[in-house]
């Protein structure tokens, strides 16, 4: 990987393009939360998945990006349908676990992510919870994402969709980072977009890193 923007490298490994400091966040109830990263691969032409999942529009060097940030993580927030799709099993990173999205919490807790102990989930106060699995609590009908990432532990949780969480996140104005991988494709379709369906919202990121591998781009954006 060459970083290009800014103070441009030929060779720049992921933990010195993305390892900097992070810390938690102040809100506006006086309680601090974890600085919230959304992590994304999404083709030329905006398109999150490919035949239902994202797989398809990856690489090498953006595979590395997802396990970098996961080992600079303290948590991996995530949509259930994502973690239904993609398949996911417990992080190689020791000791990172996952907060699964569910208003309802039916979702198959037999699977490894549970099973390690490495899944928990963030739904409601009052969903019915299966035995045994760790929850974080907030809102009634629909889940209080502000509340219930106050409850997370750490400095920096790492957001990973689908985009409908990654919407009702950046419509809770509770996303401080934006790493996003462009992959060199395009794709067509009517796919969805990193935030498909948030509520129209203008709110201004800065560039922070431009770094390329193999016509993939990828690009950093912080508040």
């Amino acid at each position: 990987m060459r970083r290009l923007f800014p103070n441009p490298v030929s060779k720049i490994s992921v933990e010195e393009a993305y390892g900097i400091a992070r810390t938690r966040v102040a809100t506006p109830n006086g309680n601090t939360r974890p600085t919230i990263g959304m992590c994304m691969v999404m083709s030329i032409d905006g398109s999150t998945v490919v035949d239902g999942n994202s797989r398809a529009l990856g690489g090498p060097a953006d595979l590395a990006v997802l396990l970098g940030l996961r080992k600079l993580a303290d948590v991996i927030i995530v949509g259930a349908s994502t973690v239904v799709v993609d398949d996911y099993g417990p992080p190689s990173k020791p000791g990172l676990r996952v907060g699964v999205v569910t208003r309802s919490a039916t979702i198959d807790t037999n699977m490894a992510l549970f099973t390690s102990g490495s899944g928990f989930l963030i739904t409601t106060e009052t969903a019915a919870t299966p035995a045994g699995v760790d929850c974080v609590r907030a809102g009634t009908t629909t889940v209080d994402l502000a509340l219930a990432v106050q409850q997370l532990q750490g400095n920096f949780a790492q957001l990973e969709g689908g985009p409908t969480l990654n919407a009702a996140m950046v419509e809770a104005d509770l996303v401080d980072e934006i790493n996003v991988t462009v992959s060199p494709n395009i794709v067509g379709g009517m796919g969805p977009r990193l935030a498909a369906g948030a509520t129209d919202v203008l709110q201004r990121f800065q560039l922070a890193h431009v770094c390329e591998d193999d016509g993939f781009l990828f690009l950093r954006y912080t508040r």
